[in-house]
């Protein structure tokens, strides 16, 4: 998933390396983003948001993808995901129809054209080269006969460059194909609802009991900041913007939540825990659908000419483990879990939930990650789903579950479910968790097989077949705190801790509001004065 300085250990812990990562991202100055970069001694690292900007164009598309440094991706895997969308003019205007309540438009014509090109290439090419070979026999006939060959070896000179010009030709023909199908997202499965934003997602369920209060409700800012336990002033001075710092009880509600995540996901729900890499290599990022499209999102670090980024999603490098892999179906599912530091630029939120915890680049979540036998990717979706709607209810958290219908969907989604915990300050459910299918969309990039094991009776060797992936947050650590500091808020700034979380907090009950120095003094003053009036 990055490079052979990086390892995978099972099952490990990952608070020392986010520490560790903490300390290289801090000695390393950002940089503001930039349409290139320039190539770096291999002791300097830099860090940047954005370098690559993917265009609308798909003519375009090539110049901006290649400012990708060295992408190396699996052979044949574009090829086969251009065979599953289809070479035909019908076939491509079937799966359009469908891309478009994605809110993306196919373009039939330019693909239909760069396939004419490329057969006209490759035409050429093979005619060209058939002509040469048979040259190419009559100067070994013609000097065993001592004839003059001087001619004809130049007409096989000529065909030679002539080969090499065809099939540059139809390289480039393919190169801005693959730069073109690179882009396209996955086409939604016949199940999404259908519709074009937010507010056209369908409400599956709901859980629990908004709680309701007898005196005003504070937002999760003002009630981590009267325990003392969240300060957005100081991640700002050390970072920037969008960071913040935790400490004393709040921080270890942070970590007792991961425990808590991680245990249920291992010991109940069959999960093996994974430790991975926190930076990633360009293929990986191809591999789960990140590359190219979305590389502004991302944190880039550039080192020893190669382009290295910050995962956004542990979905990267856990999904990732299986690239050019062949499993065989005896192994399936496979079930992973990690809990990573993610990191994310967030440059099309701007001027959205600047207050708080709620979006920031850099937070926290334990992610889920199945590897599935195509037939039952569905059922799997439906279980994973249900292995995060656990923790909430385990945490006594009303939420409720929403599909998300085509147009709100993610880019290599075939089928969302988003878990929406209630926000009592916000007087609404925001999203806490979000849990995908994306069938063979993921394998295909990252060329991730099985072999079915073969029927009985059956003679006919058997074809390796795509794997299909699923992942779901379970969940969103930062966002799971802030429900708590909402929902469990008491009338005296106090803050109750959820049953659930009792053990990994050393028994505490309550998160009490710290006694102000005011408050003290006047205390001690109303005692000395009612001592005053005993004593009359």
């Amino acid at each position: 998933a990055a490079s052979s300085h990086f390892c995978v250990c099972m099952p490990r812990r990952a608070l020392v390396a986010a520490l560790i990562l903490g300390c290289i991202v801090a000695a390393h100055a950002f940089m503001p983003a930039t349409p290139t970069m320039k190539a770096f001694a291999p002791a300097q690292l830099s860090i940047q948001s954005g370098l690559a900007r993917a265009l609308p164009s798909a003519r375009s598309w090539r110049q901006q993808t290649r400012s990708l440094s060295n992408l190396r991706l699996t052979k044949g895997s574009i090829s086969s995901l251009y065979q599953a969308k289809g070479r035909t003019e019908d076939s491509l205007k079937e799966i359009a129809s469908r891309l478009a309540t994605k809110k993306f438009e196919l373009d039939v014509p330019f693909m239909l054209d760069m396939e004419v090109q490329r057969k006209s290439a490759q035409a050429l090419a093979s005619d060209l080269q058939a002509e040469r070979n048979s040259k190419s026999k009559m100067i070994g006939m013609m000097k065993g006969k001592g004839e003059d060959t001087t001619a004809i070896m130049a007409e096989v000179d000529g065909l030679k460059a002539k080969t090499n010009e065809a099939e540059e030709k139809m390289k480039e023909v393919e190169k801005q194909l693959e730069d073109y199908l690179a882009q396209i997202p996955n086409a939604p499965h016949e199940s999404s609802p259908v519709g074009a934003a937010e507010s056209d997602n369908v409400e599956v369920l709901k859980w629990g009991t908004p709680p309701t209060f007898d005196f005003e409700i504070k937002d999760h800012v003002d009630v981590g900041e009267g325990i003392n336990g969240i300060d957005f002033a100081a991640g700002s001075k050390i970072a920037g913007a969008r960071f913040v710092t935790l400490a004393g009880p709040v921080a270890q509600m942070h970590r007792a939540l991961v425990q808590l995540m991680l245990d249920q996901h291992t010991n109940e729900h069959g999960y093996k825990e994974v430790y991975v890499p926190y930076i990633v290599n360009e293929e990986s990022l191809f591999g789960t659908g990140q590359l190219p499209k979305f590389a502004e999102d991302l944190f880039m670090t550039r080192h020893q000419d190669r382009n290295f980024y910050l995962i956004p999603t542990a979905e990267v490098p856990v999904t990732n483990m299986v690239r050019d892999t062949v499993l065989a179906e005896n192994d399936l599912p496979l079930r992973m879990t990690a809990h990573t530091p993610c990191f994310r630029s967030e440059a099309g939120s701007y001027g959205r939930d600047t207050r708080g915890l709620i979006r920031q680049h850099q937070f926290e979540k334990v992610e889920m990650i199945q590897i599935v036998d195509p037939a039952k990717s569905y059922e799997a979706l439906e279980e994973l789903t249900g292995h995060a709607e656990k923790i909430l209810q385990m945490l006594e958290l009303p939420y409720r579950k929403m599909a998300l219908c085509t147009g709100d969907m993610g880019f290599g989604a075939t089928k969302t479910y988003d878990l929406e915990v209630w926000l009592p300050a916000q007087d609404t459910y925001r999203e806490i968790s979000s849990c995908s299918n994306c069938e063979d969309f993921q394998a295909r990039r990252m060329n991730a097989r099985f072999k079915p094991n073969p029927k009985e009776g059956e003679k006919k060797k058997v074809s390796n077949e795509l794997v299909h992936t699923l992942n779901g947050s379970g969940l969103a650590v930062g966002r799971t705190l802030v429900a708590i500091l909402e929902n469990y808020q008491q009338a005296d700034g106090s803050v109750k801790v959820p049953a659930a979380l009792q053990k990994y907090m050393g028994g505490r009950e309550v998160i009490e509001a710290p006694v102000s120095q005011k408050k003290v003094k006047a205390d001690k003053a109303a005692a000395a004065t009612a001592a005053e009036a005993t004593a009359q």
